[in-house]
């Protein structure tokens, strides 16, 4: 099929399924082109229970790049440059989203050095030179994070790394897409089709000039080999801590991270487990979690739980994101645990598909497109 089937008229009408990250970018790009969008979401749209809405927010491709292929780091440096300019597009009318480049700071415990330098080796070996991190000691950590200095002795800096307030991006990008005059159904199921959507509540059709998957997990009846893998995370509040970046603790059995918000509050996570279980966190990862966060700073101990939550990352065989199109419908899925990290060069080249924007990231269709 030639490509140029894919492009879009001016005003042509397009629906997207699911109201997670990759929806809501998508429609608001495609609103900003000057397209006509009916986003549809199975749940609510205020309220997301998408992974977006308990993901950490972190766009960390260095750190990610250990635990998987060369590829993801790629694209997440390519997601790294775009984040910006569409923060800085979003807030000319709206309240601007929290979003700073303060690097990621990787630390273990004296028992567990050994794992900072197997983690550092890793990195040597299959990353370039520029994206190495730099080796900390204790006044080094210090001089970063002045409330963790007296509890690490070694550590690595990853400084062009960045984290995003992932619930105020969701909160911004529904508001920015209504006031562009997108509309938004929420808490209706649907199966998606070329050019027509299906609303499972009562079995009608309706048409569009091109339908576009973005349901995660949500798409398995029509995908296969989608999958959903497990998270589990808490959100704590303390006024005894502050950090200015994404911390990593390097642990036997898992890699905490914990990410910082607003309001002085902190996101927990570690653990990634093949199961698409949606229900509530475990006792045992709860007693892990909240155990490691009191060894990162023992004033965690009066922090107060806000939050422990469960949910389900949409991910393929490969764990690669995936873009397949034919006339007519376009599905975009697999961002697995790297949501933030690649949903904004995912999104670049879906949208490249149908004549929107410069995929100058053409050099990564190979992997991403799929008919």
């Amino acid at each position: 099929m030639n490509l140029d089937q894919l492009k879009l008229n001016n005003h042509s009408t397009v629906a997207i399924a699911g109201g997670g990250l990759l929806g809501r970018l998508l429609a608001w790009r495609l609103l900003e082109a000057g397209h006509r969008v009916t986003l549809y979401d199975a749940g609510s749209l205020s309220d997301s229970p998408s992974a977006a809405q308990t993901a950490a927010g972190m766009i960390s491709p260095i750190s990610e790049a250990i635990d998987t292929e060369p590829l993801m780091y790629d694209l997440g440096v390519a997601s790294l440059a775009l984040w910006p300019k569409w923060l800085q597009q979003l807030a000319v009318d709206a309240t601007p989203v929290p979003y700073a480049q303060n690097g990621s700071l990787i630390v273990a415990h004296h028992r567990d050095v050994g794992l900072l330098q197997q983690y550092t080796q890793d990195m040597q070996r299959q990353l370039p030179e520029a994206a190495q991190g730099r080796s900390l000691d204790k006044q080094g950590i210090a001089a970063l994070e002045s409330d963790l200095g007296e509890h690490f002795q070694q550590g690595l800096f990853l400084a062009k790394e960045a984290h995003i307030d992932n619930r105020q991006l969701l909160r911004v990008l529904l508001q920015r897409i209504k006031k562009l005059g997108g509309d938004c159904v929420e808490n209706t199921a649907v199966d998606v089709e070329p050019n027509c959507v299906r609303l499972l509540e009562n079995n009608s059709t309706v048409s569009f000039d091109l339908v576009m998957d973005c349901r995660g997990v949500g798409s398995k009846p029509q995908w296969q080999g989608v999958r959903g893998v497990r998270g589990e995370v808490l959100r704590v509040q303390t006024e005894e801590v502050s950090l200015q970046r994404p911390v990593r603790l390097l642990h036997p059995r898992y890699q905490l991270y914990i990410v910082p918000k607003a309001n002085q509050e902190f996101v927990i996570g570690a653990t990634q487990i093949e199961s698409e279980d949606r229900s509530p966190i475990s006792v045992q990862s709860a007693l892990e979690l909240n155990s490691a966060l009191y060894t990162l700073n023992p004033a965690f101990a009066e922090a107060r739980i806000i939050e422990m939550q469960s949910n389900l990352r949409p991910a393929l065989n490969d764990n690669r994101p995936q873009i397949q199109y034919k006339e007519g419908l376009i599905k975009v899925n697999g961002l697995y645990r790297h949501g933030y990290l690649l949903a904004p060069v995912v999104v670049q080249h879906a949208l490249a598909l149908i004549g929107i924007g410069n995929a100058a990231a053409q050099s990564f269709s190979g992997v991403l497109f799929c008919k």
